[in-house]
């Protein structure tokens, strides 16, 4: 399945994350990061779960120091990851160049302190009329089929 998706990460403590090229100062606290996967929605949230892995992408380095809360699968045949972001940036305080490569926005990635985010974003996947799925663990996505649309919210 395609689409794009939300991962809301909790990072315990001020951290430096070092990507191959870059370098971030992050604060405590829960950080949002709007990603896409037009190959394998599925796939790619599992890696992102995954512990043990070879770094790619910057949220692989943020994600060697902090912990993931939940993530919010949202199917789609659009690419929507630029919306997302877009629309974030209005709610939350973006770190500017993490992430964000493929697309116009400035980052995919949204610090918001010690507020967990989950209001703002049910709100926000609500009001663009997206279906979507909130997971907390693996497990939960191989549970979670594309026609299983009596547990997607809208």
């Amino acid at each position: 399945m395609k689409g794009a998706y939300f991962l809301v990460v909790f990072l315990e403590k001020d951290q430096e994350i070092k990507t191959k090229a870059k370098k971030f100062v992050l604060k405590r606290g829960y950080y949002v990061y709007v990603g896409s996967a037009m190959n394998s929605l599925e796939g790619r949230i599992l890696r992102h779960f995954r512990q043990k892995k070879r770094f790619h992408w910057h949220i692989d380095y943020l994600l060697d120091k902090a912990r993931i809360i939940e993530a919010y699968l949202i199917p789609s045949n659009v690419k929507l990851e630029e919306d997302l972001s877009m629309t974030l940036d209005s709610q939350a305080v973006g770190v500017d160049g993490f992430g964000a490569s493929d697309v116009s926005t400035k980052t995919n990635l949204y610090y918001f302190g010690n507020n967990p985010p989950g209001e703002i974003l049910y709100t926000l996947l609500n009001s663009m009329g997206l279906k979507w799925k909130r997971i907390k663990n693996p497990q939960e996505i191989m549970e979670w089929r594309e026609n299983d649309v009596e547990n997607w919210k809208s």
